[in-house]
């Protein structure tokens, strides 16, 4: 296991190096450049070069490259020209909400999608296969953001069941350790904190899982019926094995292998996708600060938001190689 762990980390720094030299060609390629975006597009030449001068960029290509790779290692991401801020600074803070977010998305997802797409699979046909299939295509043909205003208007303001904004009510005096609210709230014994901050995540998690959760219901069940047919769940059955045994052995574990590589690429997905569920609800995480960067042309954050997804991504890809070794023991000698 360990040789495993080791052969994929290695094979993750050729791929965070290809995703440096593009994001450093991109930046090297925008209009006007970072001094334009500092400045403004009304900035003078003698302004332009001497920002230039400034960050670095009238030295060789290789030169800059060399730098801008000894920051991103330093986690040196920058300042960001909206706060002034440095970057890094700025999503330590606003990170651990979009990651609290993605994570409760993907565990409704998880705990409901893969039971209701092996129920599907052993009833196909019945009424509950039609209708999981069916709630999936809804699922995935919903914007994500259309399903946060629906949920917002009916359940926060029209029921009044839950929060409509926020990651905690503002009254509330919670004491911040690890940025996470619902583990923050655990870890100091502050339970009224953590119960609160779970009703504010519940309409916006509901609405960012919709869509992994009709992919893993779909994938689960198409796994399954797959796993079906194989001639040893025959053999196992014909042998008198116990059926708890053929379905959690022999039909359910190895059917999870796709369904797992389904729920790596989603959970990186979520990160992404949490921008727009986040400026629904006015979450505070990074979707408000993203798109702000967006429209105000903040490279150093926009940069550094690419290279934390990226990294993410890379990292989720190992826990899958792992996940596939517990799973499928197999997967070890290759």
């Amino acid at each position: 296991m360990l040789r495993l762990v080791v052969r994929r980390l290695l094979q993750l720094i050729p791929t965070l190096l290809g995703l440096s030299v593009l994001l450093f060609i991109w930046l090297n390629r925008l209009p006007g450049g970072p001094a334009s975006a500092i400045l403004g597009e009304r900035a003078t030449e003698a302004e332009v070069a001497r920002i230039n001068r400034a960050l670095g960029l009238d030295q060789p290509l290789y030169v800059q490259y060399g730098r801008f790779l000894k920051r991103i290692f330093e986690l040196d991401l920058g300042t960001s020209t909206q706060t002034g801020q440095p970057v890094w600074d700025e999503f330590v803070l606003r990170f651990p909400a979009t990651v609290e977010l993605s994570v409760a998305a993907m565990l409704i997802a998880v705990a409901v999608g893969i039971p209701l797409g092996y129920l599907a699979a052993r009833k196909r046909g019945g009424w509950l296969d039609v209708a999981s299939v069916s709630g999936s295509l809804v699922g995935i043909c919903i914007p994500v953001f259309f399903l946060a205003l629906i949920l917002k208007g009916v359940f926060a303001v029209n029921l009044g069941l839950f929060p409509s904004f926020g990651r905690m009510d503002t009254g509330l005096d919670a004491t911040s350790v690890t940025g996470f609210a619902v583990l923050d709230g655990v870890l100091t014994g502050e339970f009224d904190a953590s119960w609160d901050a779970i009703t504010h995540l519940v309409l916006p998690a509901i609405a960012l899982s919709s869509i992994p959760l009709a992919v893993i219901v779909r994938m689960t069940r198409a796994s399954v019926l797959e796993v079906l047919g194989e001639d040893y769940i025959r053999t196992a059955e014909s042998k008198g094995l116990e059926r708890k045994t053929v379905r959690g052995r022999h039909i359910l574990r190895n059917a999870l292998l796709p369904v797992v590589t389904t729920i790596g690429l989603l959970t990186g997905s979520l990160l992404s996708g949490a921008v727009l569920t986040e400026s629904v609800f006015s979450f505070g995480g990074i979707g408000d600060f993203i798109r702000d960067a967006i429209d105000a042309r903040d490279y150093p954050v926009l940069v550094g938001f690419i290279m934390f997804i990226a990294t993410v991504y890379v990292l989720i890809n190992l826990l899958v190689d792992l996940a596939y070794s517990v799973i499928d023991p197999r997967v070890r000698v290759h």
